[in-house]
């Protein structure tokens, strides 16, 4: 972005946040209400001015009477944007995402948060059977995922023409109902896990999530450090899992969430530590248990593993639990 002015740089960068959280076109009143609420003092003239240089910048494009709309140029301005000022990023996304996620274990209903995978068409069938081992051997929070065509939308995001999207339940969407029963969880970091004997041994490889601007898992897969499907088929091999830690004093509360998770198909492998002692040769710190949470994205990085071009987004959004499905179900269609 060309501006010499770092606060300029920043209210312009607020301006795509707000197109991009939106996920459809608005005007230049409803922005300036928006920076309002997130104190910045942007006059509905003034983000006016702002939005004709993000059109000639191609960040944002005029969709008639409705409003801007965030490119896909305006979206790689964000990825790219003021690195220094999103460190710590990933924490805040957790965080909020944890807030906004709305699961009720009671009823069953309300919303999860989910990672999205794009596949290319041709090779959706083989990249369903990469994924079935790692389904089949509980190698993720749960089994329930969501298929989306080409043009259709979940969250704000597109499906590109000639992709299928698969989204698969985030690890986060534990943290949202810890949090609803009152059990507050840390977010320490995600990492390679090896597995031996299709049982987990030790972190071999982990990312703070406090000191990065990407998502850990994403990292992993795209750099090719896994081996979801060799873990799957004979148990050996790295898997893609996080790291959080709850108070020793909720252990007993945690145990039984966890037993009402697994009823709701919400708990295919989660590990509890021990109060103030290292788990899986991490330390957990002074009153404080380790847990370990599986990837939903190892399953397309069991694909990935198997030369099918995925495009993984972590934490993409949140999906109403009623639009997802057991994936042995969906895997029949494909």
């Amino acid at each position: 972005m060309a501006y010499n002015d770092t606060s300029l740089e920043r209210k312009t960068l607020a301006i795509l946040e707000i197109l991009q959280e939106a996920g459809e076109p608005l005007g230049a009143r409803a922005i300036s209400r928006e920076l309002a609420l997130r104190g910045v003092d942007l006059n509905e003239r003034t983000v006016r001015y702002h939005l004709m240089h993000l059109d000639e910048r191609g960040f944002t494009q005029l969709e008639g009477r409705s409003g801007r709309l965030l490119t896909q140029r305006g979206r790689d301005e964000i990825e790219n944007a003021l690195a220094v000022d999103r460190v710590g990023f990933m924490n805040s996304r957790i965080d909020d995402l944890a807030c906004r996620a709305d699961f009720d274990l009671a009823s069953n209903s309300g919303r999860l948060v989910v990672n999205l995978t794009l596949l290319p068409l041709p090779h959706e069938g083989r990249a369903v059977e990469a994924m079935r081992p790692a389904f089949e051997a509980g190698l993720c929070l749960s089994d329930l995922v969501l298929r989306i065509g080409p043009g259709e939308r979940v969250g704000g995001l597109e499906v590109p023409e000639g992709m299928a999207g698969w989204g698969t339940v985030c690890s986060v969407t534990l943290n949202s109902i810890f949090l609803r029963h009152g059990i507050p969880v840390e977010s320490s970091f995600g990492g390679l896990l090896e597995m031996t004997g299709g049982k987990p041994r030790r972190f071999t490889e982990i990312i703070s999530y406090s000191g990065s601007t990407l998502d850990p898992i994403e990292i992993f897969i795209k750099g090719k450090m896994t081996s979801v499907h060799s873990s799957a088929s004979d148990g050996s091999g790295r898997i893609c899992a996080s790291y959080r830690l709850i108070p020793s004093s909720a252990l007993d509360a945690a145990a039984e969430l966890l037993e009402a998770m697994k009823r709701s198909r919400l708990g295919e492998m989660i590990l509890l530590g021990r109060p103030s002692q290292p788990f899986m040769e991490v330390p957990s710190g002074k009153d404080r248990v380790g847990m370990i949470v599986a990837s939903g994205l190892n399953p397309p990085a069991a694909a990935e593993e198997l030369g099918v071009d995925t495009s993984s987004r972590a934490m993409a959004t949140l999906v109403d639990c009623s639009a997802l499905a057991p994936f042995a179900t969906l895997a029949k269609r494909i």
